[in-house]
C-alpha cells in the first residue's frame, strides 16, 4: 500500500534517500577503523539506519501508526534498558544475542515475503526463491548459534570443547535436510512457471528448523576459549543474512547495509583466527584445550613460583623509567580498568612512560579491552597491538599482566605439541621484571600450564584484579606523598 511520499514523490526519490543511507553506513565504517573517530561513525551510521527506515515506513505504510508506535516504544524501552544495565564486560554477550536476533529477522522477513507473494498470486521466480532459501539458512544458523555462543560467554553452556563423530554427524545431516528442503524450494515453482500455491510455505519452515539445529550443533562443541572468533562470525553471516533478505526485498539499503556488515566481520574473523595462528575449520572442528595434568602443572611450578606483595611492586615502579600493562580477561571480570587508569595517571605524574600491550583475542569478543580501557578514559594512542609492543619488551623495565594468561604463555613459541603453538603472542618475558595478577595458578582457556609464571624475572601478585591494582594505588600514592 502506498505511503505518504510514495503518493507525493517519484520513485527516484526512494532510491536517493537509500544511497544517501547507503554512503552513511559506508562512511560510518570508514571512522569506526580509528578510535578517535569511531564514535561519530556510529552516530553517522546510526543516522544512516535511521534515515533508511523511517523513508521505508514513510513510503510503503507497512504499520498502522498504533502498531507502529507501539514497536518503536518497546524496541526503544528496551535498547535504552540494555545500554545502562548491561556491564561492560557482559558486552560480548549482547553482541552475540544482536547477532542473532538479526540472522532470525532476516529468516523472518524472507519467509514472510514468500507468503505476501502467494497472497497476491505473484510469481515465485527462481530469484526469489533462492535468495529466500539462503538467507533461511543464513538467517537461522545465525539466531541459534548466537544464542549458544552468548549461552557460553555468560556460563549457561558449558565451555569445554567437544568434537565427536556423532556431533559432526548430526551437523552434517541438517545441513543436508537444509539444502534439499532449499533446493525443492527453488526448482519446484519453476517446474509450473512460478506458478505460487500454498504447498511451498512449508518447505520454506523446513529449511529454517534444519538449519537453526545446524546452527545449535555448530557452536556447542567449540570451546569457550574460541567464541571471539565465532561471534565474529555470526556477526558476519547476520550481515550476509541481511543482505540476502535484501535481494528478497528488492531492497537497495539493505543489501548494502548487509554487504558491509558481511565483509567486514569476516575481515574481523580472519585476522583473528591470524592472530591464533589457527584456520577456521580449526576453530569450528577442532577445539581449543589442553589436558596438563596436576602433576604435570606442579612439575613446572614447584619451588619455581616468586610470590610478591604491592608493597614490592611498589618499589619496582619506583624505579621503572618505562612500563607495559598487558590486560586480560581477569581485568574485565573484576572490573578493573579505572583503578589501573589511576595507577597508569600517578605514574605519568611521575614521569614514567606507561603503555599498553593488547593482544587481538584478549578478552570475550575482538576490541573487549580497548573498549574497557576506553571506557576508564585511557588514551587510545597508549594502546598498543601485538606486533607494535613486542619489539619494545626488551627497553621495558617492568610489565604488569593483569588477568592474562595464554595470550602471554611462551609454550606458543616453545610447545611444538602445545595447543597454541605457534600463536602469535605479547612476549612480556623479554623485559627485565614480569609482575603477573592473578588470583591463582589455575590455566587458562588453553586448560595449560603457563612457564612465564616460573621464570627468574617473573613475581607473582595472587588476588583479585580490582582489589590488587587499588592496592597498588595505594602504596604508590602513600610512598609518594
Amino acid at each position: 500500500m502506498a505511503g505518504i511520499l510514495a503518493q507525493q514523490l517519484p520513485e527516484q526519490a526512494l532510491q536517493f534517500a537509500y544511497l544517501v543511507s547507503g554512503i552513511m553506513f559506508i562512511q560510518g565504517l570508514r571512522d569506526m577503523t580509528h578510535p578517535r573517530t569511531a564514535t561519530r561513525g556510529n552516530l553517522i551510521s546510526s543516522g544512516g539506519m535511521f534515515l533508511a527506515v523511517a523513508v521505508t515506513i514513510l513510503w510503503f505504510e507497512i504499520l498502522t501508526p498504533a502498531i507502529l508506535a507501539a514497536g518503536l516504544l518497546i524496541g526503544g524501552v528496551v535498547g535504552a534498558y540494555l545500554a545502562v544495565a548491561v556491564e561492560t564486560t557482559e558486552m560480548p554477550q549482547l553482541v552475540g544475542l544482536f547477532n542473532g536476533f538479526g540472522g532470525g529477522a532476516s529468516a523472518v522477513v524472507a519467509g514472510a515475503e514468500l507468503v505476501d507473494v502467494l497472497a497476491g498470486s505473484g510469481d515465485l521466480g527462481v530469484g526469489l526463491t533462492a535468495s529466500a532459501a539462503i538467507a533461511a539458512i543464513i538467517g537461522s544458523v545465525t539466531f541459534s548459534g548466537s544464542f549458544v555462543a552468548s549461552g557460553k560467554l555468560h556460563g549457561i553452556v558449558g565451555e569445554s570443547p567437544v568434537s565427536t563423530n556423532v556431533g559432526h554427524a548430526l551437523k552434517v545431516t541438517f545441513l543436508g535436510v537444509a539444502l534439499v528442503a532449499g533446493a525443492v524450494l527453488v526448482v519446484q515453482p519453476s517446474l509450473f512457471g512460478g506458478v505460487p500455491t500454498a504447498e511451498w510455505v512449508p518447505v520454506y519452515w523446513v529449511i529454517v528448523a534444519a538449519a537453526l539445529l545446524l546452527g545449535v550443533f555448530l557452536v556447542v562443541p567449540i570451546g569457550g576459549a574460541d567464541m571471539p572468533v565465532v561471534i565474529s562470525l555470526l556477526n558476519s553471516y547476520s550481515g550476509l543474512a541481511a543482505a540476502t533478505t535484501g535481494f528478497v526485498l528488492n531492497n537497495t539499503v539493505l543489501i548494502i547495509a548487509g554487504t558491509l556488515v558481511g565483509a567486514a566481520g569476516m575481515i574481523l574473523t580472519i585476522i583473528m583466527c591470524e592472530s591464533m595462528n589457527r584456520s577456521l575449520a580449526n576453530v569450528f572442528f577442532g577445539g581449543l584445550g589442553g589436558d596438563d595434568t596436576a602433576e604435570e602443572m606442579e612439575d613446572i611450578y614447584e619451588g619455581q613460583i616468586t610470590e610478591t606483595s604491592p608493597e614490592e611492586v611498589t618499589m619496582l615502579l619506583e624505579t621503572a623509567e618505562r612500563v607495559v600493562i598487558v590486560p586480560g580477561y581477569g581485568m574485565a571480570v573484576a572490573q578493573a580498568q579505572h583503578a589501573v587508569a589511576e595507577l597508569v595517571d600517578l605514574l605519568e605524574d611521575s614521569g614514567v612512560d606507561v603503555e599498553f600491550g593488547i593482544h587481538p583475542v584478549a578478552g570475550r569478543m575482538p576490541g573487549h579491552m580497548n573498549a574497557l580501557l576506553a571506557e576508564a578514559d585511557v588514551p587510545y594512542d597508549k594502546m598498543r597491538e601485538l606486533e607494535e609492543v613486542n619489539p619494545t619488551f626488551s627497553q621495558t623495565d617492568l610489565v604488569i599482566v593483569t588477568g592474562a594468561n595464554d595470550v602471554v604463555n611462551p609454550r606458543a613459541n616453545e610447545d611444538d605439541d602445545s595447543p597454541i603453538a605457534g600463536m602469535p603472542i605479547l612476549n612480556v618475558e623479554d623485559a627485565r621484571h614480569v609482575v603477573v595478577n592473578k588470583r591463582s595458578l589455575s590455566p587458562g582457556f588453553s586448560g595449560i600450564a603457563n612457564p612465564l609464571f616460573a621464570r627468574d624475572n617473573t613475581s607473582m601478585l595472587f588476588g583479585d584484579a580490582k582489589a590488587s591494582m587499588q592496592s597498588l594505588v595505594n602504596e604508590y600514592k602513600e610512598s609518594n606523598s
